[in-house]
């Protein structure tokens, strides 16, 4: 069987691979049950406090959250297998004896990184048909008070809009086209100077063709500061509901393909999708990092272990890697106020730590 010069043995491939598979489900499983049990304890108090809800409710937040924090520390997880793998591989002499055998840096490194990409594609497929889907129902039901959680796929939650100066927010909104309902509705009326004049507050909001009606709303006049009771009242005229299915997109709660035809959609009315672009091509990279994490940790594979530098030498993997996640959430978000483009807010980091991790590996080993 022809072997290809990247890798080691296939023996040793399994080997390695299999040690680094097991460190990751460790980690993660870890670190995801620490997370859960802290958020659980800030959070069980307003699940609870929603009339009817109990220890089932407990659960269903803890299975629409856990998905989320897989999503977020996969690659945190990643990090630190590879730092544990390495260093025992160090420390029981076994990086030493593949030297020995005549491999580089880079064979050694081989089946972890191909290990990382496999776990990559997992991580974005799992995003996609989990992921998704579970922060779009903790999302509405967050924004429903935890309440009942709504069935309705097309449930979107801390709607914005706004219809010239005015501005009208909703906690969260069901349906579509003109069955679409919002909840806990507020209007704020707004003088050229943006000064807001009335704030209107209602329970829900439905299509008037034109403009929203109210109902059982409250308006509090900010100049006098006095407040009234209205029935019904119809505002935001100039909101059609084919403009607030643009404007109550979430990027987190859409699938790659889904968020492509969002982004298509606004493109062809001639909206701002610098946002949206930036979270769409971050839906690749995110899940990619992994495949950065073995490059970053494996400054703590070589040098002798006797030697007293293997805890440095670990500590400046770990350092490595949490400072890529540091900078690629800052640059996510300056591509999210545009202050950089899209594809450099969302690929810039991964391409500028391969580098420097490559730039270690070399200067250290090879």
């Amino acid at each position: 069987m022809v072997q290809l010069d990247f890798f080691p043995s296939r023996t040793l491939t399994l080997y390695l691979a299999r040690l680094f598979v097991v460190r990751i489900f460790a980690v993660l499983v870890m670190l995801v049950l620490v997370l859960m049990m802290l958020d659980l304890l800030s959070t069980s108090g307003e699940i609870l406090a929603a009339e009817g809800n109990g220890q089932g409710e407990l659960w269903t937040y803890a299975g629409l959250r856990i998905p989320q924090l897989i999503q977020r520390f996969l690659p945190y997880s990643v990090l630190l297998a590879t730092i544990i793998t390495l260093v025992t591989l160090n420390q029981n002499s076994e990086v030493i004896a593949m030297k020995a055998a005549g491999l580089s840096a880079h064979q050694v490194l081989a089946p972890l990184l191909l290990t990382a990409t496999i776990v990559a594609g997992i991580s974005f497929a799992f995003n996609e048909r989990v992921v998704t889907r579970s922060t779009a129902t903790l999302k509405a039901w967050e924004a429903n008070d935890f309440g009942p959680v709504p069935e309705h796929s097309g449930v979107k939650a801390n709607v914005y809009l706004t219809d010239g100066n005015n501005v009208l927010s909703a906690s969260s909104m069901t349906g579509s086209g003109s069955a679409i309902t919002m909840n806990d509705v507020s209007w704020y009326e707004r003088n050229d100077a943006g000064i807001i004049k009335h704030q209107i507050r209602a329970p829900r909001a439905t299509y008037a063709a034109p403009g929203w009606k109210l109902e059982n709303a409250v308006r509090f006049n900010v100049g006098n500061a006095t407040t009234e009771q209205i029935e019904t009242l119809t505002v935001g005229e100039g909101l059609t509901p084919a403009q607030i299915d643009l404007e109550s997109i979430d990027p987190d709660a859409q699938s790659f393909w889904k968020l492509s035809d969002s982004i298509a959609a606004y493109e062809a009315v001639g909206r701002r999708t610098a946002e949206l672009r930036a979270k769409w091509w971050h839906k690749l990279s995110g899940p990619l990092s992994s495949i950065l994490m073995p490059l970053l940790g494996a400054v703590a594979a070589f040098g002798l272990a006797r030697s007293g530098q293997l805890f440095l030498r670990a500590i400046i993997g770990m350092a490595l890697g949490f400072a890529y996640f540091v900078i690629d959430n800052a640059a996510l978000a300056m591509g999210n106020f545009g202050g950089y483009p899209p594809f450099l807010a969302a690929w810039a980091p991964f391409f500028l730590f391969m580098l420097v991790g490559e730039t270690v590996l070399i200067r250290t080993e090879e």
